[in-house]
Order: structure tokens, then sequence, then C-alpha cells
């Protein structure tokens, strides 16, 4: 599914009248050449479009971000201040912004011209002396935008400008994440339950509850021929592991999901919803409990969490649109290693484990669940990839939602696991194991989580910040 429209970020320069129009042409070429520049430096994921009118009056300003607001296409604001631009001319518009703002302290020149140096190129050159004027308006407006500090030309300067981009759109499509939630949650269990209504006034996410029959009306209207040409789909795909089934056991279990994917998919569609949740106790008129389904749903950039956890749901589509759905999904802590020196945590579910996070192809697999009365589902069964993660949980503390974050380093498993019917990544806690599961735990940590392989904790927190979100950072 599509997992953002096409999005461009506004690059508006702040100044005054007071160095007259020759300087503020100068502004201008500078900004112009600055924009194409990071535009060519393949570190931005989306386009930066330079506005000719500086902002250089109240009227001005107010008038940029009330039409960045207006503009669906326009993610947010990045501003730079080139010249000393004095800070009440910014209120009224900054307290109308309603996107992310990215402060860009940096300044055309690398280095001081010694050698040349007057005070017309003091006057001109004046971002140090701006930015701290920039930034006292914007602190005492509580405008939590975020701050990268650097010559424009580096690197790292233009990957954190492409990293909170990433930001900024996911924070945009966070009002239109809509979570299906066919069934309530598991009985008995807290960490899934949460507060739909400040959900939706905090973060954007609207949650609606579906009974299973709406679904299985939808499945039972899928043909037979749709789904041979999705199980054709399959054996493109992946291996196919028989086990001791015989060959048309096995694949209809399969073409069950299969029937169950065409369904799903159809069902989200059509009601504009991009994430969903399901709860093995609530199966009334199923065969199984979707698995491979919902494996490639989430594949295609769909958010899932199980047993009824909406928010985990919401907050998976949301970091696959912050990350391009690239090594990222929901995760659910099962069991430890606890060998001295091997600590690390063991990360799976009954069936729904992501396989963006796949190393390996991944193989169909039947096999009996244990849980829930119904017949064997099929699941993709893969080992996860390595690198650096963040882990993170949201849990609702009945006056207010936390974030739990942990950084976390993934490796690929050495051991072989014949007889374990689903996926498994494994990673090993920062700042390491004793610390940093005491730390989560102490926090409220659930054990519901979404992993990212792409994102950053400070990705995390940008976001968190801007919804005005407590947060726990354990790393």
């Amino acid at each position: 599914m599509m997992l953002e429209a096409k999005k461009e970020f506004w690059f508006v320069v702040g100044s005054q009248h007071l160095y007259g129009e020759e300087a503020l042409e100068e502004v201008k070429k500078h900004a112009r050449e600055m924009v194409a520049t990071l535009n060519a430096s393949g570190h931005l994921p989306y386009p930066l479009v330079f506005q000719e009118e500086l902002a250089v009056s109240a009227d001005t300003i107010t008038k940029l971000m009330k039409e960045i607001n207006y503009r669906d296409e326009v993610a947010g604001v990045v501003t730079w201040m080139h010249t000393f631009s004095p800070a009440k001319m910014w209120i009224r518009g900054t307290k109308l912004l309603q996107k992310p703002l990215l402060h860009l302290a940096t300044q055309y020149n690398e280095s001081i011209p010694w050698g040349t140096i007057d005070m017309d190129f003091m006057n001109l050159n004046q971002a140090a002396h701006g930015d701290r004027e920039y930034g006292f308006i914007n602190a005492r407006l509580k405008k939590n935008n975020k701050v990268v500090v650097g010559y424009w030309k580096n690197e790292s300067i233009q990957k954190q400008i492409g990293q909170w981009m990433d930001v900024a759109v996911a924070y945009n499509a966070g009002f239109e994440i809509k979570v299906a939630r066919f069934g309530d949650n598991m009985r008995n269990v807290g960490v899934t339950e949460g507060d739909k209504v400040e959900a939706q006034i905090q973060f954007g996410w609207t949650v609606d509850y579906f009974g299973i029959g709406d679904l299985v009306e939808v499945i039972n209207q899928v043909t037979d021929e749709e789904v041979d040409a999705l199980f054709a789909e399959y054996k493109e795909l992946y291996d196919f592991d028989y086990g001791n089934y015989d060959v048309d056991t096995w694949e209809y279990h399969v073409k069950v999901q299969a029937r169950y994917e065409i369904a799903l998919k159809r069902f989200l569609d059509a009601g504009g919803y991009t994430a969903f949740s399901d709860n093995f106790e609530d199966l009334h008129g199923m065969e199984q409990l979707p698995g491979l389904a919902t494996q490639r749903l989430m594949a295609q950039g769909y958010g899932f969490a199980g047993e009824g956890d909406w928010k985990t749901a919401a907050l998976d589509r949301f970091m696959k649109v912050m990350s391009h759905n690239q090594n990222t999904g929901f995760m659910e802590d099962y069991t430890y290693e606890l060998a001295l020196g091997k600590e690390a945590a063991l990360q799976s579910h009954m069936l729904e484990v992501d396989p963006s996070l796949a190393v390996n192809k991944p193989k169909i697999v039947v096999s009996p669940l244990g849980i829930g009365g119904k017949a064997d589902p099929a699941r993709l069964v893969f080992d996860g990839k390595a690198g650096d993660g963040v882990v993170v949980s949201m849990a609702d503390f009945g006056t207010h939602y936390k974030l739990l974050i942990n950084e976390v380093k993934a490796f690929e498993p050495t051991e072989p696991a014949p007889n374990l019917p689903v996926a498994r990544v494994l990673w090993e806690v920062m700042p390491n194991f004793q610390d940093g599961v005491k730390a989560w735990i102490e926090a409220g940590g659930g054990h519901h989580t979404v992993v990212s392989l792409n994102l950053t904790s400070d990705q995390i927190i940008a976001w968190a910040k801007l919804v005005g979100l407590e947060y726990v950072l354990i790393k």
C-alpha cells in the first residue's frame, strides 16, 4: 500500500530590510545554492523548495506559515537565519504554524575569511546572531522544533535533515492513521488497554471496532479463482515446507490464509484503514487465526498488533511510514538467553512476525497454534536481520500516555531451531541486559513493541516532543 503521498518541505530564510535590497539579493543567491546542493546530496528523502519571498516582516512570515498549513503537499518547514531576523516578527506566524519546524543553524560560508573580513561581511553573515534571536522565540513559544547545527555541506548535517523529514512526514500521516479492531482486547491483559479518545486527540489516530462477523462476511465473498491466483504468487516468493502434512491438506490450510489476505486487504482499503488488530479469542466463523495473511499485509505497509492491541498497531503503521517500511515491524518479547556474556532477548509472536525483518528467504509452514481452538494456521518462518535498532512501546498510565524507547543491537541466530514453527528475531538490549531489561520493566514497558533497524531513538524522540508525549529512553 502507499505509505506516503508526494511531499515537499519549504525552505524559509529569515532576514530584515535593514541591510538593503542588494544584501537581500545576496541572501537569495546563497539560499538558492544551498537548496540546490541539499536536494542533489542524495540524503534528503523529500525535496526542499526555496521560498523566494524572504521572511523580513511579520506579515510575510504569517502569510508563509498560513500557506504551509494549507498545502497538503507541504510536510513541514526548514528555516535558516542568514542574517539577524528580529524575533517579534515571527511570533504570529510561528504560533499559527501547525506543521513540523526545523531550525537549520548554519551559515553560507564554512570559515571566517580573516584576510578580507569587514563590517559588510559581518552584517551579511550574522547566522550566529540570528540563531540566538530566533531560537529564543521558538523556546518561549514552546514549539518543540528540531534544531540542526553545523555546516550545510557536511554529510552528517544533510543526513540529520533527511531523518527529520521522515519524522515530519510520519507526524502528518499520524492524523490519517485509522485502525480497524476485529474483536476486543485479549481478556485479562492490562498492557493492551488504552484511551482511544485521548489517542485521537494527542496523536491523531482513529480506532474503530468491528465484530469478527463483519470480516467473515467479506471472507465468504472471496472467489476460489482469486485464492488460486494469490497462491501462485506464494509459490514464486516463498519456499514450501510441507512438514508432516499431505500436499492437499497443507495447500488447503495455506489457501485459507490467502482468502483471509484478500478479504482483509479489501476490508481495510474500503474503509481507508491503514492498520488493524485481531484476537485469537474472538474468531467465530473463521477456521484459523490470520498468520500468513497478516504477515503479508504488514510487508505491504499495514500496521498490526495482536490480541486487540490497537495502540501498537497504530504505532507500527506510524513507524513504517517514518522508515519507508524498511526493516520495521510488530514484535513481542518471548524468552531470554541468560548464558553469561551471551544475554539476549528472543523476539517472536504466535504467528505474526513482519517479513520486512527477514534475513533469509521465508518459508511457509503449517503448524498447530496450541491456543484458540482453531485449525492449524499457515505462517512465514524466517530468521531476523542484524543491525543497530530501536524498539518502542506505547503505554497508557491512566493519566497520560508514555513512550518507552530502548536501543538494541540485533544479530542473526547462529543456532538452528528445527522445532520452532515461527519467525525469530534476536537482539542485545542496551546498555546491557540487566540494566536495560530492569529499566524497561520499572518504567512500565509492555511486551508488545515495534522494532526498527532503520530508525534512530533521536527520530522517535523528535516525534514524542511534537505531540507532547512523555518518553523514557534506555540506551
